[in-house]
């Protein structure tokens, strides 16, 4: 790259800079909106079920009973409403004010003397919502084999197990879906931002009149793609620390890898998520068709594809051999490492090859198609 090259890729830059903070449209779509789409994923997404309506029909009042049943209503799971007769709860369950309930039948105690672990009680959940009725059936298995453990304890039952496993978790050991959804949608919101960011900038100047003027100018059409890259670059590599930071601050989550490998992530992801922006408006001279290609061709894609809500290894094997060609699985991937992991660099470099070959791509193709002439 000679003296004139560079000159005129510094002054593309300097003037990219300069519309970009003229521009409102810019501003909003790399600081505002990642701070809108972080506060819904963090607050609005959840694998978590907690505080689930369900009902207690109490038939027995033995001490057995009572004390199983205190410890349904003590769960931090369920918020339980409580009745003698189902009658009284098959109103609330048809109208959908609880998603299920518990019967604790009058044989109740005949059965806990026998002493085998079978649990007499009977589970209605709502079948219309089938996760949530998977979580009442599990929550309340689990909450009577810890009613069971604790009763093997405080009592010496005999023939029921005093021996307690602890299960460890590790990466997420609260198990908390927050720690690695937020990291998933960090790389579902640049895939977007990226996007759009570079997507409205060629369909613009050809709105604007001004790709004209740049058409008559001796710069080439490397030059003119790489200065439009540079200034949207840095403005994604902000939006992505800003948003880093919120999650560690306002959502806690951990991140135990080092800055430098998220910074290089993100660094090598922005090529195929600008690379597809750059391309999406060279082949669209209208913003508005430009904005909706990018949400059809970036963000869903990254949203149903890359393991963020659905798991990869769970879909159909032609659908699995699309994902490989979406960069944001890999981003999804090396971003939930990073935060509950570590520097696992194996598993980031890895990760990284992809995301490089599809950004090339993406910038080649935009190259062949662009020619300079107004027609």
């Amino acid at each position: 790259m000679d003296m004139g090259s560079l000159r005129r890729l510094k002054a593309l830059v300097i003037k990219e800079f300069f519309q970009m903070i003229r521009d409102p449209s810019s501003i909003l779509i790399g600081i505002i909106l990642p701070l809108i789409l972080l506060f819904i994923y963090g607050y609005g997404v959840s694998l978590d079920a907690d505080h689930i309506k369900i009902g207690l029909v109490l038939e027995d009042t033995s001490p057995d009973a009572q004390s199983f049943a205190t410890s349904l209503t003590n769960s931090r799971f369920f918020d339980v409403t409580v009745g003698r007769h189902r009658k009284e709860l098959d109103g609330m369950f048809l109208a959908g004010k609880i998603r299920g309930y518990v019967v604790i039948p009058s044989y109740f105690s005949a059965f806990r003397q026998r002493q085998d672990n079978i649990a007499p009680i009977q589970v209605i959940a709502d079948g219309s919502e089938p996760n949530t009725a998977n979580f009442v059936q599990n929550y309340v298995q689990s909450a009577w084999q810890n009613w069971l453990s604790q009763e093997s304890i405080s009592s010496d039952l005999q023939g029921l197990p005093l021996v307690r496993a602890q299960p460890r978790y590790w990466f997420n050991e609260q198990l908390e879906s927050r720690n690695f959804l937020i990291p998933g949608s960090l790389a579902i919101i640049m895939t977007l931002i990226g996007t759009l960011l570079t997507a409205l900038v060629v369909s613009r100047e050809w709105e604007r009149g001004t790709m004209e003027a740049l058409m008559s100018t001796p710069v080439t059409i490397v030059e003119l793609l790489v200065g439009k890259l540079i200034p949207y670059y840095i403005l994604g590599m902000f939006s992505m620390v800003m948003s880093v930071v919120v999650a560690i601050l306002v959502y806690d989550v951990p991140l135990r890898g080092s800055w430098f490998s998220l910074i290089l992530v993100t660094f090598v992801f922005l090529l195929p998520a600008l690379g597809l922006g750059l391309l999406i408006s060279t082949a669209s001279k209208s913003q508005i068709v430009a904005a909706q290609a990018s949400m059809v061709a970036g963000f869903l894609p990254a949203f149903i594809l890359s393991g963020f809500i659905f798991e990869i290894a769970s879909m159909p094997w032609p659908i699995r051999t699309i994902t490989y060609i979406i960069p944001a699985r890999y981003f999804v991937s090396s971003l939930q490492t990073i935060f509950l992991v570590g520097d696992n660099w194996r598993l980031i470099l890895f990760n990284l090859i992809p995301m490089i070959i599809v950004g090339l791509i993406f910038f080649t193709i935009t190259a062949k198609i662009s020619v300079k002439r107004l027609d």
